[in-house]
């Protein structure tokens, strides 16, 4: 078991989509594979999450720029003692055809999907509490209804113009949360400030503390200056409070 809760803190729009991404991919794979009606409307809300994040944000120009950045900043390493020559080659040839295949997709992705009659009824009924009942979308309530393996089927249909971008969101922000090693930390009452390095370009901060400290991290600032205070949650419905305690943590300033 995990003895730690890691909060994190993107230092950019671009690392913050996709964070919100990841998330939403995670929902939609878990409860694409529920059987229940409930687990089917929690995947598609997902879904739909997802479809209006991508239609916001030029992602797969994002996503590029990203890999491209990382594929130079692997190659500048290839030579390093030390470095598994066979290992990094894997990598960079999955960089290679993440991108070629992101390359390959003319307009936005997923078009066809976002602008399907029944989702797009899904959406303007999402907006009203409780507005998807079977009887405001009887076509809707039909599908939740249909046998599993025809449901299944079809999320996977809807869900596949976005398997690049997930591989590429998952690889991105792997290589950036295990890019530096954390450092030890202790937040005096419960409060903790730092500077970052102008000449580095931080992407991401995690922040580890023990699980059985009976309290959070919020953290906030940019890209020179953050701060960290841990709060206690409050017993009786109040605003929770900055703990007075000093409280050990592990830091990650994560840049690649």
């Amino acid at each position: 078991m995990n003895t730690s809760i890691t909060y994190e803190f993107p230092l950019n729009e671009r690392i913050r989509v996709f964070i919100r991404l990841e998330q939403l991919f995670n929902q939609f794979n878990h409860f694409s594979q529920g059987t229940t009606v409930a687990d089917k409307r929690a995947a598609i809300a997902s879904l739909l999450d997802v479809m209006s994040i991508i239609r916001r944000n030029d992602l797969k120009s994002e996503i590029l720029k990203e890999l491209d950045r990382n594929a130079k900043a692997l190659n500048k390493i290839a030579d390093n003692e030390g470095v598994d020559a066979d290992k990094l080659e894997a990598i960079l040839e999955e960089l290679s055809q993440i991108s070629q295949k992101l390359y390959a997709i003319n307009g936005k992705i997923g078009l066809h999907v976002m602008e399907s009659d029944l989702f797009q009824s899904i959406v303007q009924r999402s907006s009203i509490p409780g507005g998807t009942c079977s009887f405001d979308l009887p076509e809707y309530h039909y599908w939740l209804e249909k046998d599993e393996a025809s449901r299944q089927e079809d999320l996977a249909n809807w869900i596949s113009p976005f398997n690049e971008i997930q591989l590429a969101i998952d690889l991105i922000l792997n290589f950036i949360r295990n890019s530096n090693a954390p450092t030890k930390e202790i937040a005096c009452a419960g409060f903790f400030q730092f500077s970052l390095d102008r000449n580095q370009a931080y992407q991401l901060l995690k922040v580890d503390i023990d699980r059985s400290l009976a309290c959070f991290a919020e953290i906030s600032g940019g890209k020179h200056r953050c701060s960290i205070r841990f709060m206690t949650p409050s017993e009786e419905d109040k605003r929770p409070t900055q703990s007075p305690d000093d409280i050990p943590f592990a830091l990650t300033c994560c840049v690649f």
